[in-house]
């Protein structure tokens, strides 16, 4: 039985990883300009912590910067350059664009087509992944304007009654 060394010593996540063709990442981190303004925490590196997060299923940058930084002298499988602080990756994930992600998705679906099932594919082609933002969308302000107090600053709190209640009737 012949054995292969490619991976020898190598974690799964860095396994993962080295499947990543580096071509993929600086094709769309340029048509993105995803390293635009960015000085140490490139495209490549965000993309590995992101993907480090989802396989250590932490779900807060505090867990995951301690997990990293835990790991600091065994990122080289990893391919990760530079470990981020929390403030650095916040700042990355608030300006760099998403579309750099998806981009680099549907490339690796696209280079992996053939090692997925055909029913899998078909699957995930079908359904599009949606990122819903977290913006107030008011849809009863017109009907719950009576409701609560209003205080000195004119801004509205809900759950007292106001005291323009006859108003609303």
């Amino acid at each position: 039985m012949n054995k292969s060394t490619h991976f020898f010593e190598q974690s799964v996540f860095g396994q993962l990883i080295s499947m990543i063709d580096t071509r993929i990442i600086s094709r769309n981190s340029k048509k993105y300009k995803a390293d635009h303004y960015m000085k140490r925490f490139t495209a490549k590196d965000h993309l590995v912590s992101m993907l480090f997060c989802v396989f250590a299923k932490c779900s807060l940058l505090r867990e995951v910067a301690g997990s990293m930084l835990g790991l600091s002298g065994k990122t080289g499988h990893f391919q990760l350059a530079h470990i981020p602080y929390r403030s650095t990756w916040s700042d990355a994930n608030k300006s760099r664009s998403v579309d750099f992600f998806a981009g680099v998705y549907h490339d690796l679906l696209q280079d992996y087509q053939r090692v997925i099932s055909d029913t899998r594919f078909k699957q995930v082609m079908n359904k599009q992944i949606e990122i819903f933002d977290s913006t107030v969308i008011s849809l009863f302000q017109d009907v719950l304007k009576c409701v609560g107090r209003t205080p000195s600053s004119g801004k509205r709190k809900g759950g007292h009654q106001s005291t323009h209640r006859d108003q609303c009737r």
